[in-house]
């Protein structure tokens, strides 16, 4: 089994990009710009590489291979991205990855591309001002576009096999890996569970009992055996179940409107661990969104957008309104679900105001907005 976290370091010890890996400071597939480039470089990668795996590391300076890090990118659909934009698309996994010299809401993102064998991976239609139809390769530590027939040739296949060889998983990194968790996580009740003998679980979280439900919060669960991080959040609620083969989590999103809140089921995920020392994790989305009043989302819209503009003129907020602001990234999240198509838009324009504002809680409670809408989307 792959050290996630050793698999880095040996694709950054290679300090130029290439064929085979790429790296980025950090990925915005939010933005139709930021979407097409990401899908550029999968495609390019996926086509350079048909016999062995690609990847692209994200949260590294480019020039000087510094690790900075990436908030937690939890999205375990990106696959159904790549599915839609692209044909023969390969397979894509993005997995978050722990450094002990980073904060813990920062990883390093991982993504590992995986082609379909022999088939010629392009554009499946236009995005951004790329066509339909296009094709990419590397052409060194640079995705190109190709407008002729090639050859797919594999040159990489030996060197990757070194690479991922010396990142294998051993005893001394696995107990290691347990013992900075749980000595890093006293604050919220460290926890952890061997699974098939094998794999190595550990969990942290605030316990929180609501109408007799146990909930956790500020969640902290990583495979140790590759140090990957399963979930992280600041503020998610969620449930946890395990038996001797799975340990699953049902997120929660806390909806309402003027402090009336409820939690309502968002994503379910299983891990499945089994006897030939691999594992599954499963998703299903689970949301039903709750439907309000319009007339009182109306009157919400009207005054985040009031909100928005008082921000935008840098006018002062009073009391009142600075609470406002506070519900506001998750009311418009109530108001695109209740068949207020716009005001997605309004919320993503909403983040360059909402990230200056003094109170950092604002925008972390805009990016968990921003999450929701994500999940659901891409599970649309």
């Amino acid at each position: 089994m792959i050290n996630k976290r050793l698999l880095i370091k040996n694709l950054l010890a290679h300090n130029d990009e290439n064929s085979f890996y790429d790296k980025k400071l950090k990925l915005n597939i939010g933005e139709k710009e930021g979407k097409a480039k990401f899908l550029k470089h999968i495609c390019a990668l996926a086509n350079s590489n048909p016999k062995n795996n690609s990847y692209i590391v994200i949260g590294v300076e480019d020039e000087d291979n510094q690790i900075i890090g990436v908030d937690f990118f939890d999205d375990s659909k990106i696959q159904n991205l790549v599915n839609a934009y692209l044909s023969n698309p390969p397979i894509v996994a993005y997995e978050n990855i722990p450094f002990p010299h980073l904060s813990d809401n920062k990883v390093v993102g991982l993504v590992s591309i995986r082609s379909q064998e022999g088939k010629l991976c392009s554009l499946r239609k236009n995005i951004w001002k790329y066509y339909g139809g296009s094709v990419f390769f590397r052409d060194g530590s640079i995705s190109m576009p190709k407008v002729f027939d090639i050859e797919i040739k594999d040159v990489n296949s030996e060197i990757v096999s070194s690479i991922e060889s010396h990142a294998q998983n051993n005893i001394e990194l696995t107990l290691d890996g347990v013992f900075d968790f749980m000595n890093s996580r006293q604050d919220y009740n460290p926890n952890y569970k061997v699974f098939k003998e094998y794999f190595v679980v550990c969990w942290a979280a605030k316990e929180k009992r609501v109408n007799g439900e146990v909930y956790y919060s500020r969640v902290d669960i990583a495979l140790i055996n590759e140090q990957v991080k399963l979930f992280y959040s600041q503020f998610d609620e969620i449930t946890i179940s395990i038996t001797d083969e799975e340990f699953k989590i049902v997120e929660y999103v806390q909806l309402g409107l003027q402090d009336s809140y409820d939690y309502y089921p968002l994503e379910e995920v299983i891990i499945k661990f089994k006897n030939n020392v691999s594992y599954d994790i499963e998703s299903r989305l689970l949301f039903d969104p709750p439907q309000f009043d319009k007339k009182t989302l109306y009157h919400l819209y009207n005054n985040n957008n009031a909100l928005i503009e008082k921000l935008k003129k840098g006018t002062a907020l009073t009391p009142k309104e600075e609470k406002d602001l506070i519900n506001l990234p998750a009311t418009y999240l109530l108001c695109y679900f209740n068949d207020f198509n716009e005001a997605k838009e309004k919320l993503e324009e909403a983040k360059p105001p909402l990230k200056s504002y003094p109170n950092d809680k604002v925008y972390i409670l805009y990016k968990e907005s921003m999450r929701i809408l994500r999940k659901i989307r891409y599970n649309s």
